[in-house]
């Protein structure tokens, strides 16, 4: 019965998906002993892969508050993953950069978010799979146009 109510909503198979996903990630970086979680993972990665960007951007590309964002920038820092630089045009604005530290880390955690990857998509063709993110973008653009976002 309840799988019968969750397929006629997909707000909630969403919804739902994502918590699991979230466990899963949690549960491997645990097991695994990383020394961050699968959070903080996905800050570092988008530094790896953007060079530098600044905790305003970080908050608008992960749909998180500054405050979350601030808080995730501050443990790397901690760990010395990342670094902040003071930017040319003002005193209190930092570029955050990440270490070699730091990327030696996230490659070290590369594989196992690919293994996480393989996990969720098993048995999903290519075709499906690309079906299947055109549609959560058309449904992202269609939700984000309406959402007032405080970030």
């Amino acid at each position: 019965m309840r799988k019968k109510i969750l397929k006629s909503r997909i707000g909630s198979m969403i919804f739902m998906t994502g918590v699991l996903i979230r466990c899963l990630s949690s549960q491997t970086f645990a097991e695994k002993k990383f020394e961050i979680t699968p959070e903080q993972y996905l800050i570092l990665t988008l530094l790896v892969e953007n060079g530098e960007l600044y905790q305003r951007q970080l908050s608008e590309i992960t749909l998180k508050d500054r405050a979350n964002v601030a808080r995730i920038v501050g443990i790397l820092q901690e760990k010395e993953l990342i670094q902040k630089i003071i930017d040319s045009n003002g005193r209190r604005i930092y570029k955050i950069v990440v270490t070699p530290k730091g990327k030696a880390l996230r490659d070290k955690i590369l594989s196992t978010d690919m293994e996480l990857i393989s996990i969720i998509t098993k048995d999903i063709s290519k075709k499906e799979l690309d079906s299947l993110i055109s549609t959560l973008a058309k449904i992202y653009k269609n939700v984000r146009e309406k959402v007032k976002l405080q970030i």
